[in-house]
């Protein structure tokens, strides 16, 4: 197998989340290889950025409304791309496993535009940044959005860090958000924007889509449904002759509170009666 033949393969079968950091490095690598042929014709700047990149003037935005979706995906240098790609495997595995893949490109792609959204009215309203022209790119609005929609899901979920020990996901989220908040009058103030605005849709999107009292939730009820690991609940049936009623099982309300605790704080913090009465109900 050649190995454009093996990136094929490894595409295909691959994650949601490793097809995007796959096809961020596929666009990071073109982008490269056009400024090479560029600069060797005196190319004053790479068409792919011109043209895919963010504009904060609403003018140019106007010509070219897909830049609002396809900034995500460009970068401006390596340590940039390199950054973006590690958080993005890292948090977006840990989404998936609660939730499903469609639901994480949902959050990239949306989290992007609402992050670009953000970008455009902040650019265009603050006087802070008349007269500057700025464009945006990178994937961490998307990457945002996904962190934020898991923390508001689980925030008590425990995260090992190096040196540091065991640390609950939203206190990451503290310093996530403090960092962008701090950036709103730094040279990266329009990535700052862009980034709160991800944030910002992930948590929308997961509070409301979780509160079944709300209209919002009524809308994406039967999108956001959650992935229940590592079991799924099983319920007996009693047929009538008019009427088929469905039961809970004996140990239904235990099987219901290990579900719960295993999705705020993870499988590892389940005790060893906990975990056994699981193994013993999945072989059922």
């Amino acid at each position: 197998m050649s190995f454009i033949d093996t990136l094929k393969y490894k595409y295909k079968s691959g994650t949601i989340i490793e097809k995007l950091i796959y096809l961020n490095v596929g666009v990071f690598a073109l982008t490269l290889l056009i400024t090479v042929f560029q600069g060797l014709y005196k190319g004053q700047q790479n068409f792919l950025m011109q043209w895919f990149s963010l504009d904060d003037n609403l003018n140019e935005f106007i010509t070219k409304p897909w830049s609002i979706i396809s900034y995500g995906f460009l970068h401006a240098d390596f340590i940039h791309l390199l950054f973006n790609m590690i958080t993005l495997y890292f948090i977006g595995n840990l989404f998936i496993q609660y939730f499903t893949q469609k639901q994480a490109l949902t959050f990239y792609i949306l989290g992007t535009l609402f992050g670009g959204m953000l970008y455009l009215i902040s650019q265009n309203y603050f006087p802070l940044f008349e007269g500057m022209n700025t464009t945006l790119v990178g994937a961490s609005a998307g990457i945002s959005a996904i962190f934020i929609g898991i923390v508001t899901y689980m925030p008590n979920y425990q995260i090992k860090i190096p040196l540091l020990g065991f640390l609950k996901i939203w206190h990451l989220a503290v310093i996530w958000l403090a960092f962008d908040v701090i950036g709103l009058v730094g040279e990266n103030a329009g990535g700052s924007f862009s980034h709160l605005g991800g944030s910002l849709f992930g948590y929308l999107y997961v509070n409301q889509a979780s509160n079944k009292k709300t209209v919002f939730s009524n809308m994406f009820s039967s999108f956001f449904k959650r992935k229940e690991k590592p079991l799924k609940t099983v319920h007996k049936t009693a047929k009538r002759k008019q009427n088929t009623v469905k039961t809970p099982g004996p140990n239904q309300a235990q099987i219901d509170t290990i579900l719960d605790k295993i999705s705020k704080s993870g499988y590892d913090t389940l005790t060893k009666t906990e975990k056994e009465f699981l193994f013993k109900q999945g072989k059922r």
